[in-house]
């Protein structure tokens, strides 16, 4: 059995453009991105449009002064986000000892065709990457939600592939939400599979009215504040839905949401059930923070506010993670840092935050 010390529960990957050549299906391959290389950057052609790399992606070891979405050379950026060789060599300047990966694909395109195509070749390529480094690298499958039936497919798909150990899902499903029972299939195939659910942030209920994050500094700002509190809309609604009450051995991870907000979730919501579910004829028949403690883990990667928390919260639901190689990471410093910031805490209380409780719940240790 390894021996853990740290571990990310939210990092990131990046499939490299040219990887879809091999894991795209043939007919599909001659529609992929392509990089066009210039004095001035490196542009990605994709479906007619020609745009540069997305900069804050991939900053790990950089200073914030030197954030940019400017343009750029794909060789600026750190190799490990694409390539698992260079990534263990990342992660043990950092001092972590595992990572859960997350979203570095499908492709965007406008074709449900390719996009579908584009989910089982991504799913592939993750599970390749992933398999470099057993017990150190860890896969979440993209999981399409085009129909139940299809996420359902893609669940199994995932489970029989080694290196992954989870599926992602969005935060709200294209209609309705997720407590209707057509997506029952849905949450049989994750119960089957045993896999762990991911909730990034970064989704918005479909027809919310959205504007670019990047437009201006305030919008940036207030963009990545909303995030992380889109997050308390859709963990409610699986609660309320009666997902987690139906399906009690489900295991969901607020992934990126940070963990400050779960503590007034936890009391406010339990607060307007005691004082709405009659009239509201709640099905309910625990309070909301008990489904919550039972099945939901956040993660974070620099929270005080959370962390003072953290008993309210409960130590059993918090996860470290590190975002690496994204402009919020904590690489190359990660060891250092939590160091630092759990010196006053309790052996076990660390051990659990930093380690123990994202390798339960992902089979690394019994």
């Amino acid at each position: 059995m390894r021996e853990y010390r740290l571990i990310s529960s939210d990092s990131h990957v990046t499939m490299p453009d040219e990887a879809w050549q091999e894991y795209l299906d043939p007919e599909f391959r001659e529609r992929a991105p392509h990089i066009e290389t210039t004095d001035e950057g490196d542009f990605r052609l994709f479906e007619g449009r020609r745009t540069p790399i997305m900069t804050l992606d991939n900053l790990a070891g950089k200073k914030p002064e030197d954030f940019s979405l400017n343009v750029r050379k794909l060789d600026d950026q750190r190799s490990g986000a694409g390539d698992p060789a260079a990534r263990i060599e990342d992660m043990d300047i950092d001092g972590v000892d595992a990572e859960v990966l997350y979203v570095g694909g499908p492709l965007a395109s406008s074709d449900p065709e390719l996009r579908l195509n584009s989910v089982r070749g991504y799913n592939r390529w993750l599970s390749d990457y992933a398999s470099y480094a057993p017990g150190r690298l860890l896969g979440m499958a993209a999981i399409p939600i085009d129909t139940p039936e299809r996420a359902a497919e893609e669940i199994r798909f995932a489970a029989a592939q080694p290196g992954l150990a989870g599926g992602y899902i969005p935060l709200f499903p294209p209609e309705d939400d997720y407590g209707n029972e057509r997506w029952n299939v849905m949450w049989e195939a994750f119960r089957a599979t045993g896999l762990p659910i991911g909730l990034h942030v970064g989704g918005r209920r479909p027809g919310t009215p959205t504007a670019s994050i990047y437009e201006s500094a305030p919008r940036f700002m207030t963009g990545l504040v909303m995030s992380k509190l889109t997050m308390a809309e859709s963990v409610s609604e699986l609660i309320h839905g009666l997902v987690m009450q139906r399906y009690p051995e489900l295991k969901f991870i607020a992934v990126e949401g940070q963990i400050g907000w779960i503590s007034f979730f936890l009391y406010y919501s339990d607060h307007l059930w005691e004082k709405h579910r009659f009239w509201t004829k709640s099905e309910l028949t625990e309070p909301p923070s008990h489904y919550f403690r039972r099945q939901v883990f956040g993660t974070f990667m620099e929270d005080p506010v959370g962390l003072r928390e953290r008993d309210h919260i409960g130590i059993d639901n918090i996860m470290w993670a590190s975002d690496y190689p994204h402009s919020e990471t904590t690489w190359p410093n990660s060891k250092s840092l939590t160091d630092e910031w759990f010196t006053p805490f309790g052996d076990e209380e660390k051990a659990k935050i930093l380690w123990k409780n994202c390798a339960k719940l992902y089979g690394l240790v019994s």
